[in-house]
């Protein structure tokens, strides 16, 4: 396998993976934002809920808190474990090898 393919592999995976932590950091940002107005709006309907409501909006903000945790996570595996070397460096070897 040659080098030119290595830099192309690596660069698209990092290219990759630069979009899908920016689409995890807006989904969190836009849930947050959907979390917090529904809660104002359930306290505007009753206030005497506020407690309950300000739990179930911080437990729900702290599962939606671990949703790009997770992608970070997967994305550095993709980084610095790349399963796409190897499975190209099989394939090179095979198309040479098997023809």
């Amino acid at each position: 396998m040659n080098a030119q393919l290595i830099t192309e592999l690596y660069s698209s995976t990092a290219l990759i993976v630069g979009i899908i932590l920016a689409a995890a950091g807006f989904a969190s940002a836009l849930g947050w934002a959907m979390i917090c107005s529904k809660y104002l709006e359930g306290i505007a309907r009753q206030p005497e809920m506020r407690p309950q409501l300000m739990t179930q909006m911080l437990f729900t903000g702290g599962l939606m808190e671990a949703f790009p945790m997770i992608v970070l996570g997967i994305s550095m595996w993709f980084i610095f474990a790349n399963p796409f070397i190897g499975a190209a460096d099989a394939a090179v070897k095979a198309l040479a090898g098997g023809g």
